[in-house]
């Protein structure tokens, strides 16, 4: 992750995510830039991480506010699963298992890189209500430790105007499947 941000990369950073801000209101309604802006500058640190997820084709936007400990929620809201994430097993089991055909990296080992939570189940399906995700690839979720234990991992995607959860090998990847992040600042 690239922690030593540039003043002018966070003022294009900063200029970006307000843009989509603006540009998608039904994302995070009764909340204002100013306040988004104020909470990004007072922890800096998150910022290595947001440029990420835009560098990696996230396209990260407010999804909500947490009320009780005042952070407000960052997701991945590209269109399709990030360009830039894509063709990753599962985790770093998963990788190593592999004997043949390794990817490059997992997604749980490159979201922690990048500073950043894959999304839940229940995370994905709140971010399926804001809009349409996944039409033509699909998305790595938090796998629950009893079917990972079982060499699985999940996975979703929205065919048909309805969000589906699938499972598959850990250690599989495919071109059209990524993962998106979640980030609270």
């Amino acid at each position: 992750m690239k922690n030593n941000l540039s003043a002018e990369e966070i003022g294009e950073l900063l200029q970006t995510l307000q843009a989509r801000f603006d540009e998608n209101k039904e994302r995070h309604v009764e909340m204002e830039w100013g306040a988004v802006e104020a909470r990004l500058k007072a922890n800096p640190e998150k910022l290595g991480s947001l440029y990420e997820m835009e560098r990696t084709g996230g396209e990260p936007d407010v999804v909500g506010l947490d009320a009780a400990s005042g952070e407000i929620i960052f997701y991945d809201c590209s269109k399709e699963s990030p360009a830039g994430r894509r063709s990753l097993c599962y985790d770093r089991e998963a990788l190593e298992a592999r004997k043949k055909n390794k990817p490059e990296n997992s997604a749980m080992d490159l979201a922690a890189a990048m500073g950043v939570e894959i999304l839940t189940e229940e995370e994905y399906r709140k971010l399926q209500e804001l809009g349409a995700f996944d039409l033509k690839t699909s998305s790595w979720v938090q796998t629950p430790p009893a079917i990972r234990k079982l060499g699985g991992a999940l996975f979703c995607d929205r065919r048909y105007d309805t969000v589906f959860v699938y499972h598959n090998g850990a250690d599989s990847y495919y071109a059209a499947r990524g993962f998106r992040g979640s980030l609270r600042v």
